[in-house]
């Protein structure tokens, strides 16, 4: 979500004020959620064995794991949307942008609906983890092509280095 308000130049790409923003809240997210999926896990202190009876539910797991990066990422969407539209006033990154929301969309959709008729149909030997991974690093890899694309700086490409190496 950070990422995404860099565009905005609010502050400088690459500065110890950015980065140290990002690797807080990155830190942040990760020690609460590993520290809450340990506990429920191991029951250290015992304070989520509520979550235990069925039906299984955490909610604190579930909104730290799956809900914030949720929300993060339409956050992301929204602020590029509009750093693309209105401010660079541009239509063919929207394109990488959609695409990198469909691949990850579909993604979700293995990991949440196709899995459990995967995992039953091969007896539990494929799952739809495999595909979400794979449209996630799809999705991953047209948001750096979006990036590149509303970029200013020149990306080498195979065969445009003006050097040849030994």
């Amino acid at each position: 979500m950070l990422n995404g308000a860099v565009g905005y130049q609010l502050l400088e790409d690459g500065t110890p004020t950015s980065l140290g923003l990002i690797f807080f809240s990155s830190a942040v997210l990760f020690v609460g959620t590993g520290y809450i999926a340990l506990d429920t896990g191991f029951s250290w202190t015992h304070y989520w064995d509520d979550t235990y009876p069925p039906p299984n539910r955490s909610y604190p797991l579930y909104s730290l794991y799956l809900l914030a990066p949720l929300v993060f990422l339409v956050i992301f969407f929204i602020l590029e949307t509009l750093l693309v539209i209105r401010i660079l006033g541009e239509k063919r990154p929207m394109l990488y942008l959609a695409a990198a929301g469909l691949l990850f969309a579909i993604g979700q959709i293995f990991q949440f609906v196709i899995s459990v008729h995967l995992c039953t149909s091969t007896d539990g030997k494929i799952n739809g983890g495999l595909f979400e991974t794979l449209f996630n690093l799809l999705a991953v890899i047209m948001i750096w092509i979006f990036w590149s694309s509303i970029t200013e700086d020149d990306w080498p490409t195979p065969g445009s280095a003006s050097e040849t190496y030994p």
